[in-house]
């Protein structure tokens, strides 16, 4: 009943708010994709600010990814690719949440939401799935807080009391890059891999490191072979370095510098083309600032004139990447600044929206489809951009009210792509470097080295510094003494004898 209610009510809304669709009779030559961030549900730099009250951060996202409702908003999702039909999709934040009842009990998946997203698909009509090549697939799992019994606890008794026979659990979660291949469409896999970054941001030493990479595949598409690539850089940064999407958008572009083939690159680059931008420049988002290694940006940056060193996106363009747009420098565009509840922007941007020219609160631009190598732009348009009369809205509670809420804090984007070369690429490319490295063991292995190391200060050193030299030496020393004595004694006994 409620799909149905659902439907009803979205097709209502498209009559009002129609999207651009993607043609039918798409030419053999061209090539429709999608970049999407599908959210995690929950605010983490709220989350990171309780630390280190591990079980309130914890529980503070939990519920707030159970408010953000995933199941509704995958349907959202699925309608919006249903409608615009893109050949490929690259997502961002495929997020598993999963949780596990004490230290020796298995961990379970409680929510995955790629796979929800991708049955949502199935059962629009118009069905997506992961693109793979036997037992390699294009999931990139990036930045975990894992599941940590006694630390994040999460109390959801009527979720857990079934499964667990308890009202707690320790919960955690794992984001992920994907690209996903439209069901009907004639696609060959050819080869695919996975990356990481060498730069990685620590939250914690040692205990919660937060790395990311990309997830690749060269397909054969009508009979075009293109290499497409999903990524989501770093949002975090420190206030006297270069930003860490800086960083990993500089190796993005080094690693496929040698690719020959048509390419698109797609996602979230948590870089606006204003970035770095001067203390006193509208920033209510908190996008890195100038400091001594990185200067700001300039006023209205333009291709020939902007300071890529510390900006993934003007690094993309320099490298000799196109951005399918629309227009990333105008402020009608932009693509973030939801609230973490989705309903609506947040409101601390809503003035400065406006005066940028974004008259649906949002006031950065992160997501971008980059492409080159004989690709030339047919069209391109933002999806979901539009509160609260977007057509993939959804009806949320929010304090146990009603609200509109979106499907999504960022908005996507949509682009058709066109070989403007009669010439094909028959050539099978060279494959992109692994990097298959973390920069330290996971947290839950650190987790527990600590707390070994914790339990040999605590009980090793008291013992070896105190107990053994005030206490045991004195009592072994009276042993061996009395030992000594009743020796000496017996031996003295024995001559007697004698």
């Amino acid at each position: 009943m409620r799909r149905a209610w659902i439907a009803l009510a979205v097709s209502s809304l498209v009559l009002v708010n129609p999207p651009v669709l993607a043609s039918g009779n798409q030419s053999d030559r061209s090539v429709a994709v999608m970049t999407r961030n599908l959210y995690l549900g929950a605010d983490v730099g709220v989350a990171l600010q309780l630390l280190p009250d591990f079980p309130s951060a914890a529980q503070f996202m939990w519920d707030q990814m159970k408010s953000t409702d995933f199941e509704i908003r995958a349907e959202k999702l699925a309608q919006e690719s249903s409608l615009l039909r893109p050949d490929v999709i690259a997502i961002q934040e495929a997020t598993t949440w999963s949780c596990k009842k004490n230290w020796f009990s298995k961990k379970r998946v409680i929510f995955d939401f790629l796979e929800m997203f991708v049955s949502a698909t199935k059962e629009s009509g118009v069905g997506y799935s992961l693109v793979t090549d036997g037992n390699t697939s294009t999931k990139n799992p990036g930045f975990q807080i894992p599941a940590i019994p006694n630390l994040t606890i999460v109390n959801d008794s009527s979720l857990f009391l079934p499964l667990f026979g308890q009202p707690e659990a320790a919960c955690g979660f794992t984001i992920a890059d994907a690209l996903l291949v439209r069901d009907d469409l004639d696609a060959e896999v050819l080869q695919l891999g996975n990356s990481e970054f060498k730069d990685h941001y620590s939250v914690l030493p040692l205990a919660m490191v937060i790395y990311r990479g990309y997830t690749w595949a060269d397909l054969k598409i009508r009979g075009q072979k293109i290499r497409f690539v999903a990524t989501h850089l770093e949002s975090l940064f420190t206030d006297d370095g270069e930003p860490h999407s800086s960083l990993q958008g500089h190796q993005l572009a080094e690693d496929l510098a040698s690719t020959r083939m048509p390419l698109v690159v797609m996602g979230d680059f948590n870089a606006d083309p204003r970035d770095p931008r001067s203390p006193s420049a509208p920033n209510p988002g908190g996008q890195p600032q100038s400091n001594a290694k990185c200067k700001a940006q300039i006023e209205n940056p333009r291709k020939e004139s902007a300071r890529n060193r510390c900006n993934a996106y003007w690094t993309m363009i320099d490298a000799g990447f196109e951005d399918a747009g629309p227009d990333s420098l105008k402020g009608e565009n932009f693509t973030w600044g939801a609230g973490a509840l989705l309903n609506g922007p947040d409101k601390s941007r809503v003035d400065v929206a406006t005066k940028l020219g974004n008259r649906y609160g949002f006031t950065d631009r992160l997501d971008y489809i980059f492409f080159k190598n004989g690709l030339a732009l047919t069209r391109s348009q933002l999806v979901s951009e539009r509160w609260p009369q977007g057509s993939s809205n959804w009806i949320c509670k929010v304090n146990g009210l009603n609200e509109t809420c979106l499907p999504s804090d960022h908005a996507g984007v949509f682009a058709i792509l066109t070989l403007d070369s009669k010439e094909s690429f028959t050539d099978l490319e060279s494959p992109l470097p692994d990097n298959k490295f973390l920069p330290v063991p996971t947290p839950t292995i650190l987790f527990f080295v600590i707390l070994l190391s914790l339990l040999l200060l605590i009980v090793w050193l008291p013992y070896r510094l105190i107990l053994k030299p005030l206490v045991f030496a004195p009592i072994l020393r009276l042993t061996q003494n009395k030992k000594v004595n009743n020796t000496e004694k017996t031996d003295e006994e024995e001559l007697g004898s004698q």
